[in-house]
């Protein structure tokens, strides 16, 4: 692995910056110091003295409403003119030729233009739009009366310029295209908008719309020639500075005309409207004071006034942002270029356009779009990788990254493919990640002015460490199964958890407490939620992991169910009657509910909202979200999981050898006999081993210790070992070892196609494995993230690029009626004995 050299600068490596990039980083940007921070393109961290900055300026000036003659109103008026012309300058844009309108990013700046464009004239005008372009300029088309256009390629874009002056159309007409692919980087010709100014040569009237949000974010736009310049060009402020979240219009003055039929107007743009009679108004003279509808967010405009000012000071100007980021653009494509498995195969596939060079600031950007591969070429899902990154640190970005075409183009996908998607399931953001074979999305790693070589390292160092393959891949994680085994002592119950609040903590039932198992799982488990006041999503510990730290009791003798938050004196507590009808036990405001439709892992629902301020009080309270609880009727259950029935396997045509994984392409349609769920993601019921959670932690402790890059010194922490409570398992089944001699049986359960618990043998089904996600690494003690298990489970447990630990199961079907299900109860140090599938 190549690394920096103390105190000397690879060539172009922060080249031109007043300081070491290392040292700008640790005092300007603390928040990234256990980070690697690699989703430049989303939004570049702010400097902490740009916040300082700001705030001594807020604290130190009274700033009024820019409409009024009052003192503080003209100090804001002032500042607003003088950071637009900053703005202009920054750009090389002489204020003569051109007028910069604020807005609030640069989807609205492309909205602006267009709304414009549409009330030009009677018959609207005709759009085209390059592949490559963002969402919003793709949105842009469905306000283009005279028809609309999606080049495909470069090639495409050149030929219909060589054909403009040879027609007669006298509508309106608008190319918009990115100034750099915000997927991959490509950049394309801002040439094209001069060539299009002067192929038209006045016949007809074509305009250029410049997205250049991108661009600017690591890379200088020179704007001095007004003559080639766009006639519309849009950006993001924070895509430069990280703050303020602001945006600009750039609008060439010779084509500012397009603006005189717009319709609507807002406060502040004109001089004088009358309201009753004649509907007349008169407008002001400027582009930017007929445009900046209402009150200008000026606070955001001075804190710009801030971010220019430390940008220049940190950084220098923007060609020393290229230099750097394209010099370890360089570094990190080489470096993952080079990564192969044991046979030669590469494991990166990377998405470029012919004429991309990461040395060439003409034709690329420092941002790189690509997929993984396994050593027999099979892809490995956006999601997981992902997900490992963001609990190794590392933030990167997956999906369709807001550009549709471009992604659908490089993907090989056709737009009738999408629709098609789309009626399977498809959604932006979800997790379906393989289609037809194929990747459903896009992985992207952006670079910013404060990357540094140990980012690059870091991102490199994880590729090695999780999807570079030593040797051939272990085609099955099912032990070994022979009759010495199975002659060998059984298991029992160590524990049985139960979870009545979705991602809350458990309630673990004493000894000696037989527990009901129902066809939804155990009794009373995940039959209340934490739903958002806002959008009406349960709560899970992924995005709250202080949710561990609410603990429910049941109490079944006092028929209630308490809950604490927090702990010691600081808690909070509160009773809820576990019968629904029951108000006698607390107040009765506690027992008011209505019925609300919420969303739990995809599924809409609809669940019972408890109204009472107290109850939402004290959740929204310790978890810091405004947020209610509402309780799940099993009676109006909907909810299913996708076993096949009681055989304890999918339906599935996929060749894993493992069995009962759950495929992500079966949908949850009820059948006879399937398995009813509450508020559980998959199935009923969730059950792991000791024996293998006792593996999962030797393995842990063997790991060898983590070694700093730059210091290359190891960390003095030792590897942490795991409780089996992070696996949130409804059953923990334990071996029955009375002699030392007797080796545990790891992994075991893989084996499992169903078992008999107790002396009144209640049987179950095993339905199949359970996926794991990032959320096994939230210590349920402490509410506290850390990188184990899932670091280690990645490694182990991986199977078709899926990451198994527990087996889900439920209720045999012969246990109950199809209707009625009859009454089962277990309890801890009941005997379990297990069936095991064949080879």
């Amino acid at each position: 692995m190549t690394n920096i050299i103390e105190g000397v600068r690879p060539g172009g490596y922060c080249k031109g910056y007043p300081e070491d990039v290392d040292i700008i980083r640790q005092r300007e940007y603390p928040l990234l110091e256990d980070t690697t921070y690699l989703d430049h393109a989303g939004t570049t961290p702010y400097a902490k003295s740009l916040i300082d900055s700001f705030s001594r300026d807020l604290t130190s000036n009274l700033f009024g409403n820019p409409h009024s003659m009052s003192s503080s109103s003209q100090l804001s008026t002032q500042r607003v003119d003088d950071i637009r012309l900053r703005a202009l300058c920054f750009f090389n844009a002489d204020p003569d030729e051109f007028d910069l309108v604020f807005v609030a990013n640069t989807t609205a700046g492309i909205k602006l233009v267009v709304d414009a464009f549409r009330d030009a004239t009677p018959e609207g005008f005709w759009y085209g739009y390059h592949v490559a372009a963002h969402t919003s300029l793709v949105g842009a088309r469905e306000l283009a009366d005279m028809g609309n256009r999606c080049f495909m390629a470069d090639e495409e874009v050149e030929a219909w310029i060589s054909e403009l002056g040879t027609d007669h159309i006298k509508s309106p007409r608008l190319f918009a295209f990115p100034a750099q692919s915000n997927m991959n980087g490509c950049r394309f010709p801002i040439d094209w908008c001069r060539r299009i100014r002067n192929t038209n040569k006045g016949v007809g009237d074509t305009y250029t719309l410049l997205d250049a949000a991108s661009l600017v974010s690591t890379s200088p736009l020179d704007l001095s020639d007004s003559s080639a310049a766009p006639d519309f060009t849009v950006l993001s402020f924070y895509k430069i500075f990280g703050f303020p979240d602001l945006g600009a219009l750039i609008v060439r003055k010779g084509a500012g005309h397009i603006f005189e039929n717009r319709r609507f107007f807002g406060g502040g743009t004109v001089d004088l409207v009358v309201t009753e009679g004649t509907t007349w108004h008169a407008k002001k003279s400027t582009i930017h004071e007929r445009l900046e509808d209402g009150t200008l967010p000026f606070h955001n405009i001075i804190a710009l006034d801030a971010a220019l000012n430390t940008h220049t000071r940190l950084f220098g100007p923007m060609e020393n942002i290229s230099f750097h980021t394209r010099f370890l653009a360089n570094q990190v494509y080489e470096r993952l270029t080079a990564l192969t498995h044991f046979n030669g195969e590469k494991v990166l596939h990377f998405y470029l356009s012919p004429d991309s060079d990461y040395a060439n600031a003409a034709t690329q950007g420092p941002i790189l779009a690509f997929n993984l591969r396994s050593s027999e070429g099979a892809w490995i899902g956006k999601s997981e990788v992902e997900r490992l990154a963001c609990v190794k640190k590392i933030q990167i970005r997956s999906g369709t990254l807001c550009n549709p075409g471009g992604t659908a183009d490089s993907l090989g996908w056709t737009g009738d493919d999408m629709i098609r998607h789309y009626s399977l399931g498809l959604r932006c953001g979800d997790d379906n990640d393989l289609m037809d074979g194929r990747p459903t999305g896009i992985l992207r790693v952006s670079l910013g002015a404060m990357t540094n070589l140990k980012d690059i390292d870091n991102l490199v160092r994880f590729m090695e460490e999780f999807y570079v393959e030593q040797s051939p891949t272990v085609r099955s994680l099912l032990p070994p199964l022979n009759d010495a085994i199975l002659e060998q002592p059984g298991f029992y119950i160590e524990s049985l958890s139960v979870y009545p609040i979705k991602s809350c903590g458990a309630f673990k039932v004493p000894d000696g407490r037989r527990w009901e198992v129902r066809r939804e799982g155990l009794a009373w488990d995940r039959e209340w939620c934490l739903i958002h006041q806002g959008t009406g999503t349960a709560l899970n510990q992924k995005r709250y992991p202080r949710m561990a730290l609410i603990q429910p009791v049941v109490d079944l003798d006092r028929g209630i169910l308490r809950v604490t938050c927090g702990k010691g004196s600081d808690s909070r507590s509160l009773e809820i009657p576990l019968n629904r009808t029951d108000s006698s036990l607390v107040a009765t405001s506690l027992c008011q509910n209505s019925a609300k439709s919420s969303t739990v892992c995809g599924d809409q629902v609809i669940v019972q909202a408890y109204t009472s301020p107290t109850v939402s009080s004290l959740f929204s309270d310790f978890l810091g979200v405004p947020c209610s609880l509402a309780r799940f009727p099993p009676q109006n259950s909907t909810r299913y999981s996708p076993s096949s029935g009681g055989n304890g396997r999918y339906k599935t045509t996929s060749s894993a050898t493992m069995p009962g994984t759950f495929p992500q392409d079966i949908p949850a349609t009820p059948v006879q006999g399937q398995n009813r769920i509450l508020l559980s993601n998959e199935s009923p019921i969730l059950l792991i081993s000791r024996s293998s959670v006792n593996r999962l932690n030797e393995t842990i402790k063997s790991k060898p210790k983590t070694k700093n890059v730059t210091t290359k010194t190891s960390t003095a922490s030792p590897n942490k070992t795991v409780a089996a409570d992070v696996f949130r398992a409804n059953i923990v089944v334990a071996e029955s070892l009375p002699q030392l001699a007797n080796a545990e049986r790891p992994y075991l359960e893989d084996r499992w196609e169903s078992f008999i618990v107790g002396s009144d043998h209640v049987r179950f089904d095993v339905l199949g494995s359970c996926q794991r996600c990032q959320m096994v690494c939230i210590d349920q003690y402490s509410g506290i993230r850390r990188d184990e298990p899932f670091s280690t489970l990645a490694k182990t447990r991986k199977f078709d690029n899926k990451i198994y630990f527990g087996r889900h199961a439920s209720l045999s079907l012969m246990e109950y009626g199809l209707d009625t299900p009859a009454s089962r109860t277990i309890m801890v140090g009941d005997i379990v004995y297990p069936s095991y599938g064949c080879e």
